[in-house]
């Protein structure tokens, strides 16, 4: 599967509710959920989106996010982080973050996670991607 998750591929496009996941760099534990989001709501039929962004994001993904996902059939390589917006967070139909203050930024009632207990991934991918993965499935059991 070959992805570039670009943020003009949002809900407007495609008729698809985009959840936005943020981390710090918006280049590991974001775009690891996002693109499995991506995934896992096309296998179970579930009209979802998912998108990454960072509060700082990083110029490139990380290696190890390269390689794990590849390994998977994700292809991230061509991927550029994305800088979180108020645009970008008052489009999204559910706001997931890793660790961000968004506090400043997001608008009023809209929808919002905190996923600040999952693993680093700088600290293990294969863990890290584990229970992000596990928590994109528990939130698709949620919706879907």
């Amino acid at each position: 599967m070959v992805t570039d998750n670009a943020p003009e591929r949002g809900a407007a496009l495609d008729g698809k509710a985009t959840v936005l996941f943020v981390c710090l760099h918006g280049s590991a534990k974001s775009l690891i959920a996002a693109e499995y989001l991506n995934v896992l709501a096309r296998e179970r039929g579930i009209p979802l989106r998912g998108e990454s962004s960072g509060v700082e994001p990083d110029a490139s993904v990380p290696a190890p996010v390269v390689t794990g996902l590849a390994e998977e059939g994700i292809d991230v390589r061509a991927y550029v982080p994305q800088a979180v917006t108020t645009e970008r967070l008052a489009s999204a139909a559910q706001i997931v973050s890793f660790g961000c203050d968004l506090s400043n930024m997001i608008p009023r009632g809209r929808p919002v996670e905190q996923w600040d207990d999952l693993p680093l991934v700088s600290d293990g991918y294969a863990t890290a991607r584990a229970a992000i993965v596990a928590r994109v499935a528990m939130l698709l059991d949620r919706v879907g």
